[in-house]
């Protein structure tokens, strides 16, 4: 092609404006185009000499640079740097890579030949140093971008980052020739991972594992990552994965014993007798071995040794992720100071394992990544990686994402993307440092797509061959990475056969002798450990917070009345908070807002940094709380809680993303690392919580019984039937009493604001004591009603009490025939009804805490209505929901055969609530005239006998 002839239309007339361009003002075309233009003169091109007239000044000899070919060869050079990825050879297996037209130098009109004309220069970048010609530096190019390792950066919107990256990869700052010294050691690694999983499989036929076999240079990665953190002077690394290779993680990252990995193959074989039952008593039934978590110092006689944490999980895959941040976030953190946290984002650094398959399809991912840059969130950047099987489960790439890659979800949150072959240990390890660099540097998320595949089925009781025979027919004679890299020492003479046997030969030994020790028992938790561990929890709870002082609570109360001079606030609101000052009198009138603001003081003032977030928190959703305050100016912010005096605890609150699943499980993990911190979670709304259903069930519920993991989150869910229809009505209390056992939390539906103050502060005195998390039904009417409101002298002289008797009631307690139970909403519309004045026979006890259901209370203030012939539990939910399925067992072993039990409720529905108000009045009506009526026969459907 020797002129301009090969562009038609408008892609000829861009040429020539361009050069157009250049002759009126040179410096207005970048430099690789104004070195063409320099050497070049048009000829024939088809143009109009009209339309370009500054043409005609322009010689006709021939050019020595083609522009044609100079655009085509920066066009090439472009796809290679933004779609390499698409012709990179990244599977193991072999398969062809996507590829993509813009890679193929005809797309562009151009020819080797052709690029072999060129400078080097057109190219530019890093692949056009040290090289002849553009031919030359197109290969480098594609060695960079289409080997077996590949880069997608163009996402990430700084230059600065770009910049970073594209000299990382130009310059391959961390493609190191490793020493041979280090090669040998890489594969007595590959070594270990490989005889580890072949020991298991021989030894434990058919038992489930999750191998990590197609996938072994997870281990060296990992390694290489926690040496990086060590180096960089960080404190801890905390790890979440799914169960895929977790038990060679667990021995070759974190350093469990072989012998405690053994044991729990075993666990069927042995006769557990009341190692078992005792554990069952106290609180701990264990999990799966491939779910449990594990630490580990590194270094650990230096002064400082790098901690590794490996956080527990359970088969819901991607859920620990969210946990990991919170529990990276907290290790970043130090709370002794009156304020925010301070935080160092390289005291503790995370690195999550994903699936494949889980990545793209579980919407945890998309909600834990978009924390990352959230200030109240953020944990310095996640080192993401990617452990590619190529399968989830049986489904196949094209079944289970709409997108060719598995990490293309995370171009959207600006990652930037190393894909790399799993076989290529070199390779994989450059990716480390190179991901591991990034993070340093930035702070920011970066991820590794680990492309492997999976050597045996799903679990090694699957046959794979029946939905992937192709397939698995081809994996049968693929060698394993550790002989890929045997073999490749072997030709470069570094090492013989009989040297890579050897090690094989030498790893198989420990794992014999391992086993030998996990038959004798070293490795299982005795029932007189956990006997200990439940005495020091009954001891515990036995203890009681101290008592706060007036004089410190008045002290307290101005000062969260106080904001800077010249400070704000928006009128109406300065007005509210102002009525506070005048609540602390004999006359009371301390709402919700105000009691949970001095309980949360007068922790702070004790030492305990407190941690709130949740949808609108700050303010709270019923415009209750105002933590933060506004200056109507400016907008600056400022929360008395942050600024008192003789503080020696943090205190952060946040306004959460539209998260609960994600943000819930970031407490929970923070909370775990940070035991010494009143963590709570707000529910914009109750119900909310049931997005995060996977986080209850599996993490607060839970956590302790499978994994020994100590959790005080508080959730603070907005229950209360008020009309508003279904959704928000019902913060779902049955289901945190269907998971109530072994002592495993605390259920708490508080009736007034005093209760509330000091549930929060026995919390936060258990903290260290006796660890467990609290679940509190708060209200939404009852935040300003006056009968739900509380007194100073019940906030200094009181404490939490399960149940509260009726003290009207006690007046008559010899004519009291009926003892009507609830708690929250239903307790205070009871107790503000008119019809209450008519029923002199009943007494109104409220149940505050249902679980652990307070049985010796409750049996000691029935005691005092000797004559009393029937119980009636009164709820606001449908009877088939809320507290009585779970209190009727219990209150029918507490009761006489005389005292008849029944039940009013709504009647059993599929849905929480009524749409419809006028129905909402007519039902609760029903329910408060069967409760405080003559007869519960008034009752009609709602009624239950015993």
């Amino acid at each position: 092609m020797n002129n301009l002839q090969t562009f038609y239309g408008p892609n000829a007339g861009y040429v020539l404006e361009l050069y157009e361009q250049y002759l009126n003002d040179p410096a207005s075309v970048d430099a690789v185009t104004r070195a063409a233009f320099e050497h070049w003169s048009p000829q024939e091109t088809g143009a109009d000499e009209a339309e370009h007239p500054n043409l005609s000044s322009v010689t006709e000899s021939a050019a020595s640079f083609q522009v044609a070919h100079v655009v085509a060869a920066s066009a090439l050079a472009r796809a290679i740097r933004e779609r390499g990825h698409l012709g990179a050879h990244l599977d193991p297996l072999g398969s062809e890579p996507l590829g993509d037209p813009a890679l193929v130098p005809e797309t562009h009109g151009i020819s080797d030949a052709d690029l072999a004309q060129l400078p080097p220069s057109i190219i530019g970048g890093h692949a056009s140093e040290g090289v002849h010609n553009a031919l030359e530096a197109i290969h480098a190019l594609r060695a960079m971008y289409s080997g077996t390792i590949s880069y997608e950066f163009d996402q990430v919107k700084s230059p600065v980052e770009r910049g970073w990256l594209r000299d990382a990869v130009g310059l391959s700052l961390y493609h190191e020739i490793p020493h041979i010294d280090l090669r040998r050691k890489l594969l007595r690694k590959l070594t270990q991972v490989e005889s580890f999983e072949k020991f298991l499989q021989q030894t434990f036929p058919g038992q489930t594992r999750f191998s990590i076999e197609g996938i072994d240079m997870l281990i060296p990665m990992l390694n290489e990552i926690v040496s990086g953190a060590a180096e960089s002077g960080s404190e801890e690394v905390i790890i979440g994965m799914a169960h895929r290779g977790r038990l060679n993680v667990l021995a070759r990252v974190l350093g469990k014993p072989y012998g405690a990995i053994l044991s729990e193959f075993m666990h069927m074989k042995r006769n557990a007798g009341d190692t078992f039952n005792e554990s069952f008593r106290f609180g701990w039934i264990g999990d799966v071995k491939y779910h449990l978590g594990a630490q580990y110092v590194l270094n650990e006689q230096s002064e400082i040794g790098l901690k590794v944490s490996l956080a527990p999980n359970p088969s819901h895959l991607e859920f620990v992720n969210a946990v990991v941040e919170g529990m990276t976030r907290a290790a970043q953190e130090t709370r002794e100071e009156a304020g925010f946290p301070r935080r160092d984002p390289e005291r503790a650094r995370a690195v999550v394992i994903h699936g494949d398959a889980a990545f793209s399809g579980e919407g945890i991912v998309a909600e834990t990544m978009n924390l990352w840059n959230l200030r109240g969130y953020s944990a310095g950047g996640t080192l993401h990686i990617i452990a590619n099987n190529q399968l989830g489960y049986t489904t196949e790439p094209q079944d289970s994402r709409s997108t060719h890659f598995a990490s293309d979800l995370a171009k959207g949150f600006e990652i930037p993307i190393i894909h790399v072959n799993a076989d290529d240990p070199d390779v994989v390890l450059a990716a480390a440092r190179l991901a591991f660099a990034y993070q340093d540097e930035f702070h920011k998320d970066i991820l590794i797509d680990l492309v492997g595949y999976r050597r045996w089925g799903h679990n090694e009781g699957d046959e794979p061959s029946f939905t992937q025979p192709v397939m698995y027919e081809f994996i049968r004679s693929h060698p394993t990475v550790r002989e890929i890299y045997a073999r490749q020492l072997e030709r470069e003479g570094l090492i013989t056969a009989q040297e890579a046997e050897q090690l094989m030969t030498d790893a198989l030994a420990i794992l014999v002798k391992a086993k030998r020790e996990a038959e004798e028992g070293l490795y299982i938790l005795t029932s007189d450990e956990a006997a200990e561990q439940n005495e020091q929890l009954v001891e515990a709870i036995q203890s009681t917070p101290p008592t706060v002082s007036a004089e410190q609570l008045r002290t307290l109360n101005d000062e969260l009345l106080t904001w800077p001079h010249n400070f704000e606030p928006n009128p109406k609101l300065a007005r509210l908070l102002q009525r506070r000052a005048n609540t602390l009198g004999d006359e009371g009138g301390i709402d919700w807002g105000q009691a949970e603001a001095l309980a949360f003081a007068s922790i702070l003032v004790d030492g305990t940094p407190i941690r709130l977030s949740g949808q609108d928190s700050e303010r709270g959703t019923f415009s209750h709380r105002h933590a933060v305050i506004h200056d109507q100016r400016s907008g600056e912010s400022y929360s008395p809680l942050q600024h008192l005096n003789g503080s020696s605890a943090s205190f952060a609150i946040y306004n959460s993303p539209l998260s609960e699943v994600a943000v819930m499980g970031f407490e929970y993990g923070y909370g775990v690392h940070a035991p010494e911190t009143l963590v709570l979670w707000e529910a914009q709304y109750g119900d909310f919580a049931n997005v995060a259903q996977t986080i209850i069930d599996q993490f607060v519920s839970s956590g302790r019984t499978k994994w020994l993991q100590e959790s005080s989150l508080v959730l603070l869910l907005p229950h209360g039937y008020e009309g508003k229809g279904p959704e928000h009505s019902s913060a779902r209390l049955e289901r945190y009493l269907a998971l109530s056992a072994q002592n495993n939390w605390r259920v708490v539906n508080c009736s007034t604001a005093g209760q509330y103050f000091h549930v929060l502060r026995r919390q936060a005195f258990y903290l260290t004591r006796a660890p467990r998390p609290l679940v509190i039904l708060t209200p939404k009417s009852l935040l300003r009603h006056p009968l739900a409101n509380t007194t100073l002298r019940e906030l200094t002289e009181g404490s939490f009490q399960p149940v509260l008797d009726d003290v009207e009631a006690l007046t008559r307690a010899e004519s009291i025939r009926r003892v009507v139970l609830s708690s929250g909403k239903m307790a205070i519309d009871l107790l503000g009804n008119e019809r209450r004045k008519q029923a002199e026979d009943v007494a109104l006890v409220r149940i505050e805490e249902l679980y652990p259901f307070p049985q010796e209370e409750l049996k000691r203030v029935l005691a005092h209505y000797p004559r009393a012939k029937e119980v009636i539990w009164v709820q606001e939910e449908p009877q088939n929901m809320g507290a009585w399925k779970y209190l009727s067992p219990r209150l029918k072993a507490l009761l006489d055969v005389k005292t008849k039990l029944h039940v009013l409720a709504r009647p059993e529905s599929c849905s929480p609530a009524t749409g419809f108000s006028e129905l909402f009045q007519s039902e609760q009506d029903t329910l408060i005239e069967g409760a405080l009526g003559s007869s519960i026969k008034e009752v009609g459907g709602s009624k239950h006998g015993r």
